[in-house]
């Protein structure tokens, strides 16, 4: 007989996850392995879930509410168990940033994590170790969830030329993602500003940083160093930093101008190089 787990829903957003899946199951009258066939996944990997030893998606979340009629449980339980996930040190952030109803940034050598595409994010967080990359590409993405609420956050992005041109994850990989920023050229809810190079001296010289502002709450101020996230409310580096996000703002390209190099960047620098009979290049 199989040994099964058991799991105390209190522990964790993943250990009440994998109790629910395993509570709505059971009552459906399913075994893992009858589950798996029905969703088109691995009873393995249904018992995983279900013990806590790995990590849902949203895509196997929807799948089990509509086969067990649990009216969208799931989904909901995974934006928690996926935020838990994330660093202990940016959780606090991230529900910061969950909740507000405008997002602004200055990123001076990365795409925001708002804005990566799934093989930027595998390059970025894959830079210094592989280990358990997998889940933790799943766990960035999922904050971009933000951006398909109903009432979404309006993300202003002031992005480094540099950002564009520092090469992470390959050709193809950059391809994808400046086709991705360009993909919300005409989105008044994401603005995308490009500082260029020949700003010169500028406001942000001392690094990125966030701007969280919310409905009824003090505006927060985020920066970040290695292993380390810095939110504040304080009002004086709130008024600063808030001021020379304006000047960062006034330095950029306008929102056309941005996408304009944005475009001439991904053709001139990362498109597919051919060869004489026009075949793309390996």
């Amino acid at each position: 007989m199989t040994h099964i787990n058991v799991l105390d829903p209190g522990a964790s957003p993943l250990d009440y996850y994998g109790f629910e899946l395993r509570r709505h199951r059971e009552a459906a009258g399913l075994t893992q392995r009858q589950l798996g066939e029905i969703i088109n996944y691995t009873g393995s990997l249904v018992g995983q879930i279900e013990t806590a030893r790995k990590l849902p998606t949203l895509e196997f979340s929807e799948r089990v509410d509509a086969a067990l009629g649990t009216g969208g449980l799931l989904s909901r339980l995974v934006q928690l168990v996926l935020r838990s996930q994330l660093p202990a040190w940016f959780q606090q952030t991230a529900e910061l940033e969950a909740r507000a109803i405008e997002v602004c940034t200055f990123q001076t050598h990365v795409v925001h994590g708002l804005l990566q595409t799934e093989a930027y994010v595998r390059a970025v967080l894959g830079a210094m170790h592989q280990q358990g990359l997998d889940d933790r590409t799943a766990v960035r993405l999922a904050r971009q969830r933000i951006l398909e609420k109903d009432v979404p956050p309006v993300l202003w992005a002031v992005i480094s030329q540099a950002a564009l041109l520092q090469e992470i994850g390959g050709p193809e990989t950059m391809r994808g993602q400046l086709t991705h920023l360009l993909s919300f050229e005409n989105d008044p809810q994401v603005n995308i500003q490009v500082l260029p190079f020949a700003a010169g001296a500028h406001a942000g010289l001392q690094g990125s940083y966030n701007l969280y502002r919310f409905a009824n709450d003090p505006t927060i101020v985020y920066t970040e160093g290695y292993g380390s996230g810095h939110p504040t409310a304080n009002p004086d580096t709130v008024k600063d930093c808030s001021l020379r996000y304006d000047h960062l703002q006034a330095a950029a390209l306008s929102l056309k101008n941005s996408a304009e190099l944005i475009r001439r960047v991904m053709e001139e620098r990362y498109g597919e190089q051919r060869d004489v009979d026009g075949d793309p290049v390996a």
